[in-house]
């Protein structure tokens, strides 16, 4: 199991914006679907939260544009936990691209563990805690 999980994406003519380069809103759907590969890989996929009527929900996004992407780019998405508490956890995301290795943006999420049925926060379970690996900043990609 991953602690520093490693999504690979090619950038699709339909991210590309006015701007000739990739739309700022596609690297959040990236970062989403990043952290829902790396839940799978630890053995947490939807339907399993789903099953026990919790999941991850966004507080919120943080994120440092360095570089522009473009059409058919390869880019390899690092995201890893970085901290995990009693109802939340921060997730980071480091995105480089494969032919030259530039780093193009560094982000976190903020997220809260939610009762999907009390609809408000709760504890986030021992299991999930435990399938992960907590990275510390000297550990960073």
């Amino acid at each position: 199991m991953p602690k520093i999980y490693q999504h690979l994406i090619t950038v699709p003519n339909e991210a590309i914006d006015s701007n000739g380069h990739v739309n700022n809103i596609e690297y959040i759907c990236w970062m989403i679907d990043a952290a829902i590969a790396h839940s799978n890989a630890q053995g947490w996929s939807p339907e399993r939260y789903k099953q026990i009527g919790a999941s991850w929900i966004v507080r919120s996004h943080y994120i440092e544009y360095i570089l522009p992407a473009f059409a058919d780019d390869k880019i390899v998405i690092h995201t890893w936990i970085s901290s995990l508490h009693k109802i939340r956890s921060r997730r980071k995301y480091k995105f480089v691209r494969t032919h030259d290795q530039a780093v193009l943006i560094t982000a976190e999420t903020n997220w809260v563990f939610f009762d999907f049925q009390r609809q408000r926060p709760r504890s986030v379970l021992p299991e999930i805690s435990g399938a992960y690996e907590i990275v510390p900043e000297d550990e960073e990609p």
